[in-house]
This record gives structure tokens, C-alpha cells and sequence, in this order.
């Protein structure tokens, strides 16, 4: 069968979750609307309890979209948890409401989907909305963790992000793709036990990519459709609280995915260089993100409670990527480049 066969009726839910979102969706949602093939996919908007003028503004300017309404708000991966289990679609697409798509996108990956059943879930290639030329740094070519559990992407490393010059045009298997714009199985998200609301924020789709790997799916970016994300609309790294749920939701992601004999060793040492970060904001004088950082381990000693049982595969030993030391490569060797990380496959 033709995995774009018209008559079929849509097997992909594309939703955007939305809180307090109005400018946001009348600015991105028509663009998103445009170029969603509706033989292929449903676009629904979720609204997480908005107090704006969000529901009247779906319900005025696009009553082709379907809604969801919860009374209050879930959070990011309450929300889509929720939202996932009231739709019935073969796959769904996380889609950020300040993301701007581009003709055919989601044709393309629910194609790329329905021939590579091995595949749990994808992103295409983000691009910025602001500077199109540039990646974005929320996901640009897919993304990777190192040997120390630092995330990285092909296409942007720490602060830097590279031109778009088509270097990572290609597909490739990758260890995380972004909640930015994250198609998946749907019925895999569920098995898998989808996003875990403790994490609250940051870091959530790679606990979840984590999971479908060690489920036996690969990740997979899928670059030859591309979408423009905004990005920034949650919190600035000027706030500490990122850096208090960065910190947290690192080591949460470690202990929890890591199997025996692999997670203590590991965690003692991302503690040491947690420890270097923090001296070094004591150093500057910027004492709250040393306090946010100092929260962060005294959360997570508490957390990691509710964690019992740990999967038996060492995916940072087993995987080719995991095998960087990201710190060293971009502070010592100047390697600011995915293309420069040469232990990497193409």
C-alpha cells in the first residue's frame, strides 16, 4: 500500500500544545494549518488551561482544527500525555506552537515512518525562524549524548550553531530528537510510558528517546524536510532555574536509563564536573546559578527514589557518539563543528 495513499483516512495527529499561546498561534498556526497535508494528518490544538483569549481565538479563526481542553494546566509532558491518550492516530507529531512548517514536511516523515518500521520516532531537520541560514538550537540535525551524558547536535554544539550549508542533508541515526517537532509511534509513546512529568521541563524528549531505544526502535533525523523554530519562548539561560533543571533532569535522565554497575561510576563522575561548573560560578560571582546547581543535586538525591528498576543495556558504551568527550572537544581541541567530531559515522 502506498503509505501516502490518499484514501486512508489520517494516520498522523500533529499537536500543538498551547498555554496562554494566542500571539503564538495566530502567528505560526496558519502556516501549520497550510502545509499539513489533511489526507495524511489532523492538526489538534491542546490547551493546556489557558486563561488568554486562546480557545476564543481557535474557535473564531480556525474551527478546522480540532481541540482539546483540559482545565488547568499539565505541564509539557503532562499535557501531551494526556492529549496522546485521548487521540486514537497511528503516529503523532509534538509539535511546538512557535514552530513554522514547510510544504510537505509531515508527508515526509510519516512516509520515511511506514518504510522503516525499526524507526520509533524522528524530527526533521530545525532550522531558525529568526536566521533561517542557521540551525536552531533546540534540535537542528538531530541530536546525540557524549560519554558523560552532555547533549549535542549535528548542526549545533554548547552555544554554537552552524550555517546551514546542507553538510547534514543526509539521514542519519542519532540518540535524541527533538520535542520541538518529534513524530512518533503513538502507541510505543504509550508503551514506553511516554514523557515523564517529574521532569517538568528541559531535557524530557532525550529521557524519552532513551526509552525507545532500550525498547529496541532507532531515532532517526529525517533531513529532507525541514521546519523553522522560534525557540527561547520558555526560559532564558540568564534564568537559574534552567540551569537548576538542566542540572537535575541530567542526572534524573542518567539514573534512570543506566544499568547496573554503570550508573554509580557515571553519576560519581558527572558530580565532579557538576562541582567544577559550580566553583566556577562561585569564581564569577554569579552565586544563584552556583545555588541553582547545589539544588539541583539535593533534588535529584531525593528524586531518584522513585526509580527502582533499570534497564540491562549500556547505550553510552554501545554507541559510537557516546564515545566523545564533548567538554575537551569544544573547550580544549576547538572542535565547535559536528563535521570536526571525527570518532562520529558521517
Amino acid at each position: 500500500m502506498n503509505p501516502l495513499d490518499t484514501d486512508m483516512r489520517p494516520q498522523v495527529a500533529v499537536i500543538i500544545l498551547n498555554w496562554n499561546g494566542e500571539k503564538l498561534l495566530r502567528e505560526f498556526l496558519p502556516e501549520v494549518i497550510a502545509t499539513t497535508d489533511p489526507a495524511v494528518a489532523r492538526v489538534i490544538v491542546a490547551d493546556n488551561g489557558s486563561s488568554d483569549g486562546s480557545r476564543q481565538l481557535l474557535e473564531r479563526e480556525f474551527p478546522e482544527v480540532e481541540r482539546i481542553y483540559f482545565d488547568t494546566n499539565h505541564g509539557f509532558a503532562g499535557g501531551y500525555n494526556l492529549a496522546i491518550d485521548l487521540t486514537d492516530y497511528r503516529y503523532t507529531v509534538l509539535l511546538n506552537s512557535d514552530v513554522a512548517t514547510s510544504a510537505g514536511w509531515v508527508n515526509t516523515l510519516y512516509k520515511f515512518m511506514e518504510e522503516h518500521p525499526d524507526v520509533g520516532a524522528c524530527q526533521p531537520k530545525l532550522l531558525s525562524f529568526n536566521d533561517p541560514q542557521k540551525f536552531e538550537y533546540a534540535g537542528a540535525a538531530g541530536g546525540f549524548l557524549d560519554r558523560n551524558g552532555y547533549p549535542f547536535c549535528r548542526g549545533r554544539i554548547f552555544q554554537t550553531c552552524e550555517t546551514d550549508e546542507g553538510q547534514y542533508d543526509s539521514n542519519m541515526e542519532i540518540f535524541w530528537a527533538s520535542g520541538a517537532c518529534l513524530m512518533v509511534r503513538s502507541e510505543l509513546y504509550r508503551k514506553v510510558g511516554g514523557l515523564d512529568t517529574a521532569f517538568f521541563a528541559h531535557m524530557e524528549e532525550i529521557d524519552l528517546c532513551w526509552r525507545i531505544m532500550l525498547a529496541g526502535y532507532k531515532i532517526m533525523a529525517v533531513c529532507d524536510t525541514c521546519v523553522y523554530h522560534l525557540g527561547g519562548g520558555s526560559l532564558p539561560d540568564s534564568n537559574p532555574r534552567k540551569t537548576y533543571l538542566n542540572f537535575r533532569n541530567n542526572l534524573l535522565m542518567l539514573y534512570k536509563n543506566l544499568p547496573d554497575g554503570v550508573r554509580g561510576p557515571k553519576l560519581i563522575w558527572r558530580r565532579l564536573l557538576d562541582t567544577v561548573a559550580w566553583a566556577k560560578y562561585v569564581a564569577t560571582l554569579k552565586f544563584k546559578f552556583a545555588a541553582a546547581i547545589f539544588k539541583a543535586h539535593r533534588d535529584f538525591a531525593h528524586m531518584k527514589k522513585a526509580y527502582t528498576s533499570h534497564p540491562k543495556i549500556n547505550l553510552l558504551a554501545a554507541r559510537p557518539d557516546c564515545h566523545i568527550n564533548i567538554l575537551t572537544s569544544y573547550y580544549l581541541h576547538r572542535r565547535h563543528h559536528f563535521s570536526q567530531l571525527r570518532q562520529l559515522r558521517p
